[in-house]
């Protein structure tokens, strides 16, 4: 493959991403799940100290247990919030669904073992942050691999608000932070393409020189 055809694989991949949140039953083998984590473990990470932790969940009952410990959170925290009870029971029913219903589940953490420490806490927040940024751009790589393999993925922030849940259902290390839970499987249908915003809209070139 010659290095234009190489580049335009790699652009379609890209484009061509979507979140995917219906999936056939189709499986997923364990070579194809390894092989794209060894696509995402190729991304940059601080320091080079791989803070990435991945947790790959196929076992259906595991998967029922983390969406209903999940939904019980969700429906408390909302309901502290004074929301309306049907639009909360609307979305613990599709975080359900959309948990469950992927033949692989994949639970991304992080760690900061191997990270950096500092005595002050201006610099140690910086350093989870770079650790945050290093995980997320593993991810990246990982769906755009999966992507190019036909495959669909869809990023779930939703441990973030309760990493306690996910880690005692998982049964993870104290030192691993959830972070995401991302969905693999083959689509069940095309899904749709958001818009995305002008480049002039989100792009500045700074000026070569600035006046003095």
């Amino acid at each position: 493959m010659s290095g234009s055809q190489r580049t335009q694989t790699i652009n379609e991949a890209i484009s061509g991403r979507r979140s995917v949140r219906q999936y056939s039953m189709d499986d997923v083998s364990p070579d194809t799940v390894r092989h794209l984590i060894g696509m995402a473990v190729m991304a940059p990470s601080a320091h080079n100290r791989q803070p990435w932790r991945f947790v790959v969940v196929r076992d259906a009952d595991i998967k029922l247990r983390l969406a209903d410990a999940m939904g019980v959170r969700l429906r408390n925290d909302r309901t502290r919030d004074g929301n309306d009870p049907a639009s909360i029971a609307g979305d613990v029913a599709r975080s359900r669904v959309r948990i469950s219903g992927a033949p692989v589940l994949l639970a991304i953490c992080l760690t900061m073992e191997e990270m950096d420490r500092y005595p002050d806490e201006r610099r140690n927040r910086a350093e989870f942050l770079m650790a945050v940024q290093s995980t997320a751009m593993a991810v990246q790589n990982l769906m755009i691999a999966a992507c190019s393999e036909g495959l669909g993925t869809c990023w779930m922030c939703a441990p973030l608000f309760c990493p306690d849940v996910v880690r005692a259902v998982l049964k993870l290390p104290a030192a691993w932070e959830p972070q995401a839970l991302v969905t693999l499987g083959r689509p069940a249908s095309v899904a749709k393409q958001k818009l995305r915003k002008p480049i002039d809209e989100v792009v500045v070139v700074v000026p070569a020189s600035h006046p003095r």
